[in-house]
């Protein structure tokens, strides 16, 4: 072929007429013929010797009982990931291999969020290194080998200087960066709030009873935004289903009457109390709430961080050696 490109070059640039014909490949050529009739057995036969015309490696899986034949494509690339991942878990029995190898719980989100180009690549990377503990703190470092200590040292002297009592968590981990690292405080809130409200906003949706009325017997007004939720303190709570006259304001009228009447149902049913535990309750503000008008029914939903139990667990040692 190489030959007859050289010819043409040359005859066109002495000016000699050149015509080219194409002639159909395997019209009638015997030979041609034969070799289409040899291609036809080989791709048939039981022993193929190249199942692709490619000189690239051949990879082959077994899915559902059907074996499928392929070179190296991101199909490939993903069920080897797969496999790995599937042998690896087999070594592993903590808390993170539990997750990954349990059903229902929102693994398809993770991968959902690890296919998001539109989410911060270093985000991403995130959560794939804390779920794989390779995320590079203090106590992850120790363990391979670069540091001797998994005290947070940043952290510790900041305590000391706000004189603000250190956590239970006194180790440099994921979970101490996550939950008690002071910088990370507007973050936290942040995501604790938006996971609130995506949650309060499904349940809501989901929510489809209806009342006598054929009005939907649940509400759910703090899912609407972050400003309605601001304003869903106790007063208003009470006050939405008719259970606390809403006094003219000034000379605190309205917390005057709520804690005498706190006061009264703790005294009325023998239940302990101090001043601090009313404050506490009257300045509570539920992460979610849900009400049922017709029926006078009213659920708090909190969200627990990792850093309430943690804190809560703190209280409890210390009392069990007090």
């Amino acid at each position: 072929m190489r030959d007859i490109v050289q010819l043409l070059r040359e005859r066109i640039k002495q000016g000699l007429l050149t015509i080219l014909i194409k002639i159909k490949a395997h019209r009638g050529d015997p030979l041609n013929e034969l070799a289409d009739r040899w291609a036809d057995e080989g791709r048939q036969s039981e022993n193929i010797r190249w199942s692709l015309p490619t000189n690239r490696p051949i990879f082959s899986w077994t899915d559902n009982g059907i074996t499928h034949r392929s070179p190296m494509n991101p199909t490939v690339k993903k069920r080897i990931d797969l496999q790995v991942s599937r042998q690896q878990l087999k070594i592993h029995m903590g808390s993170t291999a539990n997750f990954l190898t349990s059903e229902d719980n929102s693994r398809d989100l993770l991968g959902i969020f690890h296919k998001d180009r539109s989410v911060w690549i270093r985000a991403r990377q995130r959560v794939l290194q804390c779920l794989s503990y390779q995320f590079p703190c203090a106590l992850q470092l120790k363990q391979w080998g670069i540091l001797n200590a998994v005290k947070y040292r940043l952290c510790e002297k900041y305590y000391k200087e706000k004189n603000i009592r250190e956590p239970p968590d006194s180790a440099e981990s994921v979970g101490h960066i996550q939950c008690y690292r002071p910088v990370l405080q507007l973050p936290r809130i942040a995501i604790h709030r938006g996971i609130w409200r995506e949650l309060m906003f499904s349940i809501r949706k989901s929510s489809t009873e209806l009342n006598d009325v054929s009005e939907p017997r649940w509400h759910f007004p703090s899912a609407l935004s972050p400003e309605a939720h601001t304003e869903w303190g106790l007063y208003k709570i009470l006050e939405y289903m008719g259970l606390h006259e809403n006094l003219p304001p000034g000379a605190g009228h309205n917390r005057a009457k709520l804690r005498k009447n706190i006061e009264e149902y703790h005294i009325a049913y023998g239940i302990d109390f101090d001043e601090t535990d009313i404050d506490t309750f009257i300045a509570q503000r539920p992460d979610g709430l849900a009400f049922d008008k017709e029926k006078k029914l009213c659920v708090l939903l909190e969200y627990t961080r990792a850093m309430d139990t943690n804190e809560v667990w703190a209280e409890k040692k210390e009392q069990e050696k007090k």
